[in-house]
């Protein structure tokens, strides 16, 4: 009991203290707000970035291959009986062909010559909801090649201006394409991987959209991979299918596992994560250095009152625990005022990068870690010098 009594008699003598000295309390404690608040901010902002863009990429597709079949001089892309035979592929639950050209548009008595035309299956609608309203491409307009379409909200602002979308008909490479369908905002990472045109995106079916680029054979397609398997035993399993397509040639074809690329994206950004919050840590250093020394001016300026203490029967270590409790207050206080100034700027900054927010509990407890040690740190080497003096040198100083 008597224990806790000194304890808590040193933390109010502390306390006194640090609120005499309201100013150089402050640009001490400035240190260390500064160095928490950089750890936190950095670390949060970081994680929501890497959260929103591994939450897109998921969006892309996990569990989704893409393949593009280069060919070779012998045999460019893939017929339709190569696309059978990799359908018949251990572990892929589909295959959607891929076609993409820019071309014109033409609605009504204006032309627009920037549009993208994607050509796809209606494996693709399976796979991903697209859709806001209207219907998906099924397998009898891909079959027939029918001439209808579905397009995206930048087509619909840019060429139809206002007009009846659903049910209306635009000309797509001197056809007649009835909108079936309208897609929903596509405004995340995946409308950067497919690359809209400034008049918008048009679906078709991919093997209309083949006859547009004056192509026989498929050069790209997405490859779903079906429940139960790994992407990586798709991959070596649809290989040793391509390498008997193009009789094991190089270089004629690539795979990209997007499961692959989300993992060695998570791994960079968690190493950036790393790097930049011990960049952010140097402040911490800087911000103990600076309670080291106010507390080393305080025990310059006190040197007559510990000699007092001393005199009076005071022991060195209750000396030594008053003023590294003063060293440990004023850096928790910094740590806790870092931490929310830390928040309240990843939140401006997720806010002002559209990324994703939330709290990090590991975070706050490494901040609040990071200033406590530096407390007992920095404030070990005053709180000792001051538990040292000579009572009568002390008396005697002036």
């Amino acid at each position: 009991m008597r224990s806790i009594a000194i304890i808590r008699q040193s933390f109010k003598m502390s306390l006194q203290n640090i609120v005499n000295n309201k100013m150089r309390s402050f640009l001490t404690m400035l240190g260390i707000v500064i160095g928490v608040a950089a750890v936190i901010a950095l670390i949060t902002i970081v994680q929501g970035f890497s959260d929103s863009v591994v939450s897109e990429f998921s969006d892309l597709g996990a569990g989704t291959l893409t393949v593009n079949a280069y060919g070779t001089s012998m045999k460019q892309g893939l017929t339709e009986n190569d696309l059978a035979e990799l359908e018949k592929v251990k572990g892929v639950g589909g295959i959607s062909p891929t076609a993409s050209l820019t071309s014109t548009a033409v609605f009504g008595s204006e032309a627009f010559d920037k549009v993208t035309v994607d050509g796809k299956s209606d494996i693709y609608f399976i796979h991903n909801n697209i859709i806001k309203s209207g219907r998906a491409l099924n397998a009898s307009d891909i079959e027939n090649q029918a001439h209808v379409c579905i397009v995206d909200q930048t087509f619909m602002k840019s060429v139809m201006k206002g007009h009846a979308v659903l049910g209306n008909t635009i000309l797509l490479d001197g056809y007649e394409y009835t909108i079936v369908g309208i897609r929903d905002d596509d405004t995340s990472l995946m409308a950067a991987f497919s690359g809209s045109g400034d008049d918008g995106t048009v679906i078709v079916p991919y093997k209309n959209a083949l006859r547009m680029t004056g192509n026989a054979n498929v050069s790209s397609l997405e490859v779903y991979v079906a429940e139960g398997y790994t992407s990586s035993e798709v991959v070596d399993n649809l290989s040793l299918a391509l390498d008997n397509v193009y009789n094991d040639a190089d270089n004629s074809y690539s795979i990209l596992n997007m499961e692959t690329l989300m993992q060695s994206l998570d791994t960079i950004l968690g190493m950036l994560s790393t790097m930049l919050a011990g960049i952010a840590s140097i402040a911490l250093l800087v911000g103990g250095i600076g309670i080291m020394n106010m507390m080393l001016v305080s025990v310059t300026e006190r040197t007559k009152e510990i000699g007092l203490r001393k005199a009076l029967g005071a022991e060195p270590s209750r000396i030594q625990m008053q003023f590294l409790l003063e060293s440990i207050v004023l850096s928790v206080i910094g740590g806790i005022l870092g931490v929310l100034v830390g928040l309240l700027i990843a939140y401006v900054a997720a806010a002002i990068m559209d990324t994703a927010f939330g709290i990090s509990p590991g975070a706050i407890l490494l901040g609040l870690t990071f200033s406590l040690v530096v407390g007992v740190i920095f404030g070990w080497a005053p709180a000792r010098r001051a538990s040292r003096l000579n009572p009568i040198d002390a008396l005697r100083a002036d």
